[in-house]
């Protein structure tokens, strides 16, 4: 079971990247961090998604915008054994952070 820091990704532009995986017999309460470190605004959509490219139903945010240099956060995302917290930017220059706690469900 961990808690603090689960994940950190440097978010290359138009690419789906995973973020944090939630263990096998474990459910997680997530908060995620996505700050724009670029001058110009970007557009991030952020999934909790069954595989590594999400399907329409999965986004939670979708082409969001985020100022430059702004940070964009979500907090109490409650994640299920397997499921994959992916994030995506139109631009670079964007970094994720998940934080939170992982349970264990057995």
């Amino acid at each position: 079971m961990a808690t603090g820091r689960l994940g950190a990704n440097d978010i290359a532009a138009a690419t789906n990247t995973t973020v944090y995986t939630v263990p096998s017999d474990t459910f997680s309460v997530v908060t995620l961090s996505i700050c724009n470190r670029g001058n110009q605004a970007v557009a991030v959509r952020v999934a909790v998604s069954a595989a590594a490219t999400p399907v329409a139903a999965e986004w939670i945010e979708f082409d969001t915008e985020v100022l430059g240099k702004g940070v964009l956060e979500r907090t109490g995302i409650v994640m299920d054994a397997g499921r994959l917290l992916v994030v995506y930017s139109s631009g670079a220059n964007v970094s994720a952070v998940a934080f939170g706690i992982e349970t264990p469900t057995a």
